[in-house]
């Protein structure tokens, strides 16, 4: 198992086909067909196992480890003496959502859409009935916007906190965003806690024909096989916690992928969603011209690609989170098979949940951000954190007036 560890966290240092390619590797050619112009640089000199930016001002250097939090939470996991997890059926279940009715987000429907029609749905006023089908312990989805969270855990009942264990916490998408940094400064990030990473749809109410709200749809991709021949899949459900079960069961009996899986991995998981959420909205926001995922993908890929790597960098650095190798080609395919019509926005509400939540200096996520503010006219009710230097105009080869990749002028 410490073998398995090592070996993974080293496979995570390691850029992904697209990064590999982007440092103008001679004879290297990119998974996706692409190559790029060589140079006379050995590989040790031009590749010191960190993503070299193509950008110099954002130029990366190796991240190092600043806390010993990843090897005391696999010291946590290996005192669990578990190899497997704990599965708990789904059934009735308690859907708890904002009492601002303007404030009930896409969340609390999907969840209560997926069920059987015998969920209880309430507010964090109401009180928590004392059994549902047959059951005195039973899941109980946290469907709050994030700006909520902390007020609700902060003003918990005694009734509310003797089920905190039951409580089921969303993370992923411009929806839910991240709430790791939250739910931590109440001691709520841990194995027993039941985390799910967003990997499905969420309609809007009245999407539907008739003016119902359209059911979830799964998002997953399959990306391909590996070595091995094992299906490789991007962007699916992952549940973490005492609930995982019971959450991968509605979203399964419902055709959405949902993997089941320890807290480490789970933490991974999501801090890759983050990447997503923060890095496309941003990088396509700051254009001129409306602009949805997979625009990014097509056009932006380099600032994007760029982005990412800063981030992730900063997550191994600060949180000691490193993220499964691959992650960089599984994000964009994430974008190029689902992001179509997937506007990329920036939302002042959501900025602390989705952009203002990585570690370390953020350098090039900031300068877009400032950008974003001061010359789109984005987040004006947001502070972004300021940096060194301003853009006075995006670094991307994609102007107005230029030639484009699809011919247009």
């Amino acid at each position: 198992m410490a073998l398995f560890l090592t070996a993974s966290i080293l496979m995570a240092s390691i850029p992904s086909s697209r990064s590999f390619h982007q440092l103008r590797i001679p004879a290297l050619t990119s998974a996706r067909g692409n190559s790029r112009p060589v140079t006379e640089k050995s590989f040790e000199k031009e590749y010191p196992l960190c993503h070299r930016s193509t950008s110099p001002r954002w130029s990366l250097g190796m991240a190092t480890w600043s806390n010993g939090q990843a090897i005391q939470e696999y010291k946590d996991f290996l005192a669990t003496g578990k190899s497997e997890l704990d599965k708990e059926d789904d059934g009735p279940s308690a859907i708890v959502h904002s009492s601002d009715p303007s404030h009930v987000i896409p969340l609390t429907d999907a969840i209560n859409a997926l069920g059987n029609g015998d969920d209880v749905m309430l507010t964090p006023n109401e009180t928590l009935p004392r059994s549902l089908g047959g059951r005195t312990s039973y899941p109980i989805y946290i469907t709050l916007p994030p700006y909520e969270l902390k007020e609700f855990i902060a003003n918990l009942s005694d009734e509310w906190k003797a089920r905190a264990e039951d409580f089921v916490f969303f993370s992923g998408t411009k929806v839910c965003g991240v709430v790791e940094p939250l739910l931590r400064e109440f001691g709520m990030c841990r194995d027993s806690m039941t985390q799910v990473v967003v990997g499905f749809t969420l309609p809007p109410p009245g999407s539907g024909l008739g003016g119902v709200t359209r059911k979830p749809e799964d998002m997953a991709c399959n990306i391909g096989a590996d070595a091995q021949g094992e299906e490789k899949w991007a962007g699916e459900s992952q549940a973490c916690g005492k609930w995982n079960g019971a959450v991968a069961s509605r979203l399964d009996s419902n055709g959405i992928r949902c993997k089941t899986v320890f807290y480490r991995e789970w933490r991974r998981a999501m801090w890759e969603r983050a990447l997503y959420d923060a890095v496309w909205n941003v990088v396509g926001s700051v254009r001129e011209d409306e602009t949805d995922h997979a625009d990014v993908a097509m056009f932006f890929d380099m600032e994007a690609s760029d982005m990412m790597w800063e981030l992730a960098n900063g997550l191994r650095g600060g949180l000691a989170v490193t993220l499964i190798y691959g992650f960089e080609d599984r994000l964009f395919s994430i974008a190029e098979m689902r992001g179509k019509d997937e506007p990329c926005e920036l939302l002042d509400e959501m900025f602390d949940y989705l952009q203002n939540v990585f570690p370390g200096k953020c350098l090039m996520l900031y300068e877009y951000c400032n950008y974003a503010k001061d010359k789109r006219g984005l987040l004006k009710e947001v502070k972004v954190p300021p940096v060194p230097t301003q853009l006075s105009e995006l670094p991307s080869l994609v102007k107005t007036g230029n030639l484009r990749a699809d011919g247009v002028i």
